[in-house]
């Protein structure tokens, strides 16, 4: 597995780029956004791991252009911004997970697994892979819901969030159990984060006019599909 590590901070590339040598991936690293770009288009890459402060071009830049570019390669943000509005921004910028400085090491190192643990797709799973709800249409393989005519790009944590709500429409599904989904059982971030990707989906997913799909139910969790 090949990682790319961009962040400016040498004390802490340093240290960092060993320890993931030390646990057997392939590191190269570069110390602003721009070098970061030029790094992608000559190499291909199974995680980035992007500082969200970086020279020439930050790390929320970044990932907003490698997604417009088409790469789905998944992407951990490092960041020392902790208020909900900046979580917010960092997963619409299309980050997969993110990490808030100063961190354990054993965290990252989890984060990096729990990334690294996509499912290798076949062609005949991907012709299967779509699922329905009344007007929308999720391709999972491609992280794309369809709503009518128009198709809407989704981050990797959005496409699995919906998946799990259209396999159990009307069922109050805990936020522990979205959670353990979501990050596959280990360690999980701070709770806010789930309800950063809820609000991120119900803006893509919602029409006009129309009531939200995603229902909060207070102190338990959240329930998909039309209210009765």
């Amino acid at each position: 597995m090949r990682i790319l590590l961009v962040d400016d901070e040498c004390e802490m590339t340093v240290p960092l780029s060993l320890q993931l040598t030390r646990e057997g991936y392939d590191i190269d690293v570069a110390h602003d956004g721009l070098a970061g770009h030029e790094f992608i288009q000559r190499q291909v890459y199974d995680l980035l791991i992007l500082d969200w402060m970086l020279p020439g071009k930050s790390g929320v830049d970044l990932c907003l252009q490698l997604r417009q570019e088409g790469l789905t390669v998944p992407v951990l943000l490092l960041t020392a911004k902790d208020t909900v509005d900046d979580r917010v921004t960092g997963l619409d910028a299309g980050a997969d997970d993110y990490l808030v400085k100063p961190f354990e090491l054993k965290e990252l190192l989890a984060r990096v697994r729990a990334l690294l643990r996509r499912p290798t797709m076949t062609p005949s799973v991907l012709s299967e892979s779509r699922l329905s709800y009344e007007k929308l249409e999720l391709d999972e393989a491609n992280q794309l819901v369809y709503i009518g005519d128009r198709s809407i790009d989704l981050s990797e944590k959005e496409s699995q969030l919906l998946a799990y709500f259209m396999k159990h429409p009307n069922q109050v599904l805990a936020h522990q159990e979205l959670y353990e989904h979501l990050w596959q059982g280990d360690r999980t971030p701070n709770s806010n984060v789930l309800a950063a990707q809820i609000r991120l989906l119900r803006k893509k997913i919602d029409s006009p006019n129309e009531a939200t799909l995603i229902h909060t139910v207070y102190g338990k969790g959240y329930r998909f599909g039309r209210s009765t």
